[in-house]
């Protein structure tokens, strides 16, 4: 049978891993139950554990049973279960949006539009950059954003110097300068790497932070440890 050491050890795992997969700090966590990111740093470190009522907040909160909070193999299940549903969303949304530019295309077609029906195709990969770049914030998919992000700059800027190219072309308007437009791209770029670059730092002296406060909690536990054994 486990003693309660173990437990406090496994729930402390399991707090860690549905706190990271939901996205948030653990400030933030202790926000929205209403404790001291020194309560969630304690149960992280295996010092104690939260009551009942807390467990119960929490599981519902991350969307799981009172078990996968208590559980061995549960975090990895879960993550497999959510990483499906996350993608299948995903496929969802983008077919939703492609749905609508080929239904744009079609209508443009029945009613004889000459120039720039194509176009409906060029404006669903922005839309669909946006799309992601929602749902990469939301779910915490880094990598996933930065790409979406560079498409949204490249192929937006693309749609509009094609946009531009056409309506100059109908109206005899000099479209020669237009080509000026991607030079937007390079700070916006630039921009973006940047974020990313300090947003890695920011994150990282977070972890180092909230690693800090464990090895402080746990070297508080020790030292309380040797003196009850004095």
């Amino acid at each position: 049978m486990e003693n309660c050491n173990e437990i406090n050890k496994k729930i402390a795992k399991n707090l860690i891993f549905y706190r990271k997969s939901a996205g948030l700090t653990q400030a933030e966590l202790a926000e929205k139950i209403n404790y001291s990111d020194k309560s969630i740093s304690k149960w992280e470190s295996g010092n104690g554990v939260p009551d009942v009522y807390t467990m119960i907040q929490l599981a519902d909160l991350f969307g799981v049973t009172l078990d996968a909070l208590v559980g061995d193999e549960t975090p990895k299940a879960y993550q497999k279960r959510s990483e499906g549903l996350h993608l299948l969303v995903i496929l969802l949304s983008s077919g939703l949006v492609w749905l609508v530019a080929t239904c744009a295309f079609v209508l443009l077609q029945l009613l004889k539009v000459e120039h720039g029906v194509w176009l409906s195709f060029i404006y669903a990969i922005v839309l669909n950059a946006v799309v992601l770049i929602v749902y990469s914030s939301i779910w915490k998919y880094r990598m996933m954003s930065f790409v979406s992000v560079s498409t949204l700059i490249w192929v937006g800027l693309t749609a509009a110097y094609l946009t531009g190219y056409i309506v100059s072309q109908q109206r005899g308007f000099d479209y020669s300068g237009y080509w000026s437009l991607f030079l937007l791209g390079v700070p916006l770029q630039g921009l973006e790497v940047l974020w990313v670059f300090f947003r890695s730092i920011f994150r990282m002296n977070k972890n180092k932070q909230a690693e800090l406060r464990t090895e402080n909690a746990q070297a508080f536990k020790n030292e309380n440890s040797t003196e009850e054994e004095k």
